[in-house]
């Protein structure tokens, strides 16, 4: 066979593989940007964790920790299954990008100078609130264009996590003020509805039938660690203990990821 022949096999093969390859990889992507989406959210309620307690050494560790999580697994993102997918994750890349930069010098100014400004705080928590928007656009395109769904209970325990992330988001930034002003968002929603949902879906989660007896242990360990700091978050007006939130929400987010795996091994 002749080298020209033999070329236009080999591009004619890749042309066909490179979507079967893009739908094989989607699970990997789908989770990959799952983690990307927590760990993003979970920079911000870091980073306001660490302005509300004058730049404490643990919680600058943790705004590390998350935002390095985040990029790693936007990194391990492949090729997208289709165009649409495509241009939303180069969108992605740059609002991620722009908001780690933003996120650096507010780190810097924070040292410097004590205490942050409050509009470049909204600003960043602004800038947050547009990069998760387009991950969640993200996620439900690379389904629609790969043709892969996430399985339902897989998907559900993972929305419980990013549930719990943004209670736990609204309830820092609600109690958290700089100078006189509470740190206010456009994502910031009624903590009672966002606690009411939780309560609501990790009960289904329970009653599911697909619910197995290790899967069920899981939850409700889960369930123990919600009702310690249910009380607090319904009654976000009087109470003021965000360190405590955050300690449990990470238990909380952690056991749920466990969940979700093992829905996703069960599921297989």
């Amino acid at each position: 066979m002749s080298r020209r022949p033999l070329t236009l096999l080999l591009s004619t093969l890749l042309f066909i593989a490179t979507p079967l390859l893009a739908r094989a990889d989607a699970p990997s992507d789908l989770l990959n940007l799952h983690q990307m989406r927590l760990a993003a959210q979970r920079s911000i309620s870091d980073f306001f964790l660490l302005t509300s307690t004058e730049g404490d050494a643990r919680y600058a560790g943790l705004v590390d920790s998350s935002t390095a999580d985040a990029s790693n697994a936007a990194g391990r993102l492949g090729a997208m299954p289709g165009g649409a997918s495509t241009q939303l994750k180069s969108q992605l890349d740059q609002q991620w990008l722009a908001y780690r930069q933003n996120l650096t010098q507010q780190i810097q100014a924070q040292k410097q100078n004590g205490y942050n400004d409050f509009k470049a705080l909204g600003d960043l928590a602004e800038q947050n609130r547009q990069l998760l928007d387009t991950a969640e656009q993200l996620y439900g395109k690379i389904q629609e264009e790969s043709g892969v769904q996430v399985p339902p209970l897989t998907q559900q325990s993972r929305e419980q996590s990013l549930l719990m992330q943004a209670i736990t988001w609204n309830y820092v930034a609600r109690n958290i003020s700089v100078g006189a002003n509470p740190v206010k968002s456009e994502d910031q929603q009624s903590l009672d509805d966002l606690s009411n949902r939780f309560a609501i879906n990790l009960l289904r989660l329970q009653q599911a039938p697909q619910t197995s007896p290790e899967i069920g242990r899981e939850l409700r360990a889960i369930s123990t660690k919600w009702h310690f700091i249910e009380k607090s978050l319904q009654s976000a007006a009087q109470s003021n203990v965000p360190i405590l939130i955050d300690k449990y929400s990470d238990g909380i987010i952690a056991d749920l990821e466990q969940v979700s795996g093992l829905y996703a091994a069960a599921q297989q």
